[in-house]
C-alpha cells in the first residue's frame, strides 16, 4: 500500500486530505522520523509530540505567506518534511546536510532561525507589527513549549503583545517538559489547568453568562464588573493569560487534528492576541521515548527495537565527571550549592541532586535568574556553582558583570559544552566564552586539559573568595587516572607538559592532548616542540610564559574558540605589554564566522585545530618567520 507521505512535497499536498488520511499521515511521519533519527541521531521525543499539531498548522495556514515561528526549533522536523525537504531528511544534522533547526537558507517556510528558547513570541510580535505597517493580512502563529515559557523574555513579549493588542496567535505546546521535567509556579499552574477537565464545561457556561450580563447604570455597572471579575478568577482557566491581554482557548488535545483546526478557525475570528493551550505527549508513538522523554530528547543513533544506543560509550562524559566532582566536594563542604537552568541531566548535576537535593536548584529556562540567584547565595555565605552550557551562558552576560563580578562575589561558573559541540550547529557552538569573559575584572578563567584537572580546578574555584569560571568541552573524557584527593591549584600557574628546543606550543583546555600528540609526530620529523598547558586563561602565568617566549621566539597558541579576543590574543597582548622583541606568534583557533553543524572531529579537522592541523602549522611555521593560517583547511 502506497504511503500518503510519498505524495507530500509541500503544505498544499496535505490540504486535500480528510481527517482520517491526516491521522494516517501522522502515523507515517512518526515512523519515518523514528527510522531516520535511529540512524542519524537527533531530537526525537520533542518531534514525536508535535506531529498532529504541525500538520494542523500547515493545513490551516498558507505558509510562507502566513508565518509559523518555532520556539527553539528542535521540534521542526515535521515542518521540514512537509515543506519540501523530505528527501534530504536523512542528512539531518550531518555536515552540509539539513540543520536540526529552522534555517532560512533551506526554505522560504523557515521564517526565523532559532536554536535557543523563548524567542518566538517576541519574533512573532515583530512580524505582526511589520505586517500591520505594510497593511497586509497574513496571519502570524508562534509555537512555544511550556518549558520555554519559564524564561523571562517570553513574559516580556507576552506583556508587550497584550498591551499592543495586535492580531497574532501563540500556541502553547504543553507537554510538562522542556528537556527535563519543568519546575516552578508556572508549571504548577499549567498542571492544574491540564488535569481538571471538569473546568472546561463550567468555563463555557460562565463565559456565556458573563457575556449576557448587560451594562446598566454606573453603580450597577461597577458592581456587575466586580461580579464578572470574581467569576473569572474563581473558575476560568487561563486567567493569567487573559489578564495579560490574550484571549485564552484551551486546553486542547494536541493529537486531535479536527479539534485543533476548529479552534484555529475560532482564533482567527478574534481581534487581538490569542493564546491556544495545547496538551501533547512528548515522545508520542514510540514507547521508550514516551516512558523517558528526557533521555530521548536528543539521541545518538539507536536500535529501534529496544531504544538502546547502537554504539555504547566506553567512557563517561566531562559532564558526568563534573557531577561526580560536585558530590566529592559537597561531602567535604556543606556550603556547596548546585544551580542549573533546566539542564540537570545535561550538565551532570542530576547526580548531585540525588545526593544533596536540599542543596540543588533548577530555576527553569532562566539563565539570568540562575546567575543572580547564585549571587544572593554567595552574599549569604554559600558557595554556589552555576552549571550552564557555553552558548546559553551568553544569555546571562549582564548578570555575570553587574551582579557577580562588580561585587566580586564567589560564584563559580561551570561552563559545559565549550568549544565545538558538533551537530547542533551555529546556535549551540560554545566558541565565544573566552572572548566575552576574559575582559571582565575580578574573574578567574581556567580550562582543564583532562577530567582529573577538571575536578582540581572545580575544587580550586569553589575555594576562591572571588568569581571563577571553568570551561570544558562536550564529549567523552580521556580516561586518565582520577586522583582520590582534591588539590587546590596555584592560581595563574601553567605547567610544562613536554620539553623541547625548537618551537613553543602553548595550548589551553581540550587542545593540550592534541598538541602533545602533534609534538610526538613532529619529533619523528626532527622538530622538538615544547608544550605548555596554560591551565589559566586569566590570569596568565606571566613569569613562565615570558621566559619561554623569550627563549623560543617562535610560538604557536592553540585553542578551541574564536581567535578574536581569545586565548591566543591574551598571549599576544602579553608579548606587547612586556615589549618582547623578535617574536613570531601563530595563533590557531576558530575564524571570525559561525561554525556550521557537523561532527566535532570533522569541524576540528576542517579548521586545523586537531593534531594534524597543529603538525601542518608547525611545519609551515618552522620554515618561515611568520605564517598565515588558512580556514577552512584546503585538504579537509
Amino acid at each position: 500500500m502506497r504511503r500518503i507521505l510519498d505524495d507530500v512535497y509541500s503544505p498544499d499536498d496535505i490540504k486535500v486530505l480528510s481527517y482520517e488520511e491526516m491521522d494516517r499521515l501522522a502515523f507515517e511521519i512518526r515512523d519515518f522520523i523514528i527510522k531516520t533519527v535511529a540512524d542519524t541521531g537527533g531530537h526525537l521525543a520533542s518531534n514525536l509530540g508535535v506531529v498532529e499539531l504541525t500538520l494542523a498548522l500547515h493545513y490551516h495556514l498558507n505558509s510562507p505567506q502566513d508565518k509559523i515561528i518555532w520556539d527553539v526549533g528542535h521540534q521542526s522536523y515535521i515542518h521540514k518534511i512537509i515543506t519540501g525537504r523530505k528527501n534530504e531528511f536523512k542528512t539531518i544534522r550531518q555536515y552540509e546536510g539539513l540543520s536540526g533547526y529552522p534555517k532560512r537558507s533551506e526554505s522560504v517556510h523557515d521564517i526565523i532561525e532559532t536554536g535557543h528558547s523563548s524567542t518566538s513570541i517576541g519574533s512573532a510580535l515583530g512580524l505582526a507589527l511589520a505586517r500591520d505597517h505594510e497593511q497586509r493580512k497574513d496571519r502570524v502563529y508562534a509555537v512555544i513549549g511550556d518549558g520555554s515559557l519559564t524564561a523571562g523574555m517570553a513574559f516580556e513579549a507576552l506583556n508587550h503583545a497584550g498591551h499592543l493588542g495586535r492580531d497574532m496567535t501563540v500556541i502553547l505546546n504543553d507537554n510538562n517538559m522542556s528537556i527535563s521535567p519543568n519546575v516552578g509556579a508556572l508549571s504548577h499552574y499549567l498542571s492544574n489547568i491540564r488535569i481538571d477537565p471538569r473546568l472546561h464545561k463550567l468555563k463555557e457556561d460562565i463565559e456565556f453568562i458573563i457575556s449576557r450580563i448587560p451594562r446598566i447604570g454606573s453603580v450597577m455597572s461597577r458592581t456587575i464588573e466586580r461580579v464578572k471579575d470574581g467569576l473569572k478568577y474563581t473558575v476560568l482557566t487561563g486567567i493569567l493569560f487573559e489578564e495579560m491581554g490574550f484571549t485564552y482557548i484551551g486546553p486542547l488535545n494536541g493529537h486531535n487534528i479536527e479539534e485543533l483546526l476548529n479552534n484555529f478557525k475560532k482564533a482567527d475570528m478574534i481581534k487581538g492576541p490569542v493564546l491556544i493551550h495545547v496538551n501533547t505527549i512528548k515522545g508520542k508513538g514510540y514507547q521508550p521515548a514516551e516512558n523517558q522523554p528526557s533521555k530521548y530528547h536528543g539521541v545518538s543513533p539507536f536500535k529501534i527495537g529496544n531504544g538502546e544506543r547502537k554504539k555504547e560509550r566506553a567512557l563517561p562524559s566531562y559532564s558526568e565527571v563534573f557531577g561526580r566532582a560536585m558530590i566529592k566536594i559537597g561531602q567535604l563542604d556543606n556550603d556547596l550549592i548546585g544551580i542549573t537552568a533546566a539542564m540537570p541531566e545535561g550538565t551532570g548535576l542530576n547526580i548531585f541532586k540525588e545526593k544533596f537535593s536540599d542543596r540543588f536548584y533548577d530555576v527553569g529556562i532562566a539563565e539570568q535568574h540562575a546567575v543572580t540567584l547564585a549571587t544572593g547565595l554567595a552574599r549569604g555565605g554559600k558557595k554556589p556553582v552555576v552549571a550552564i552550557y557555553s552558548s546559553f551562558l551568553q544569555r546571562a552576560y549582564d548578570q555575570i558583570i553587574h551582579d557577580t563580578c562588580i561585587q566580586n562575589l564567589p560564584v563559580v561558573f561551570a561552563i559545559d559544552r565549550s568549544g565545538i559541540v558538533g551537530n547542533d550547529g551555529e546556535t549551540h557552538q560554545g566558541t565565544f566564552d573566552i572572548s566575552f569573559l576574559r575582559p571582565i575584572p575580578n574573574l578567574t578563567l581556567m580550562a582543564p586539559k583532562d577530567e582529573n584537572e577538571l575536578q582540581h580546578m572545580l575544587y580550586t574555584a569553589v575555594n576562591l573568595d572571588s568569581p571563577a569560571a571553568i570551561r570544558y568541552p562536550r564529549g567523552d573524557i580521556y580516561g586518565v587516572k582520577i586522583d582520590q584527593d582534591l588539590n587546590k591549584l596555584e592560581v595563574g600557574k601553567a605547567e610544562v607538559v613536554k620539553e623541547g628546543k625548537d618551537i613553543l606550543i602553548i595550548a589551553i583546555g581540550s587542545r593540550v592532548y592534541p598538541s602533545l600528540e602533534a609534538a610526538r609526530q613532529l619529533a619523528e620529523q626532527g622538530i622538538e616542540a615544547e608544550v605548555i598547558n596554560a591551565r589559566f586563561i586569566k590570569p596568565l602565568d606571566k613569569d613562565l610564559l615570558v621566559a619561554k617566549i623569550k627563549k623560543f621566539k617562535k610560538v604557536v597558541t592553540v585553542e578551541e574558540q574564536v581567535l578574536n579576543g581569545g586565548f591566543g590574543t591574551a598571549v599576544l597582548e602579553l608579548i606587547n605589554k612586556e615589549q618582547l622583541e623578535g617574536i613570531s606568534l601563530k595563533r590557531l583557533g576558530l575564524p571570525d564566522s559561525f561554525i556550521p553543524h557537523g561532527s566535532q572531529e570533522m569541524m576540528r579537522s576542517l579548521y586545523g585545530i586537531d593534531t594534524s592541523g597543529i603538525v601542518d602549522t608547525v611545519l609551515e611555521f618552522s620554515a618561515t618567520d611568520m605564517g598565515v593560517a588558512v580556514w577552512p583547511r584546503k585538504n579537509a
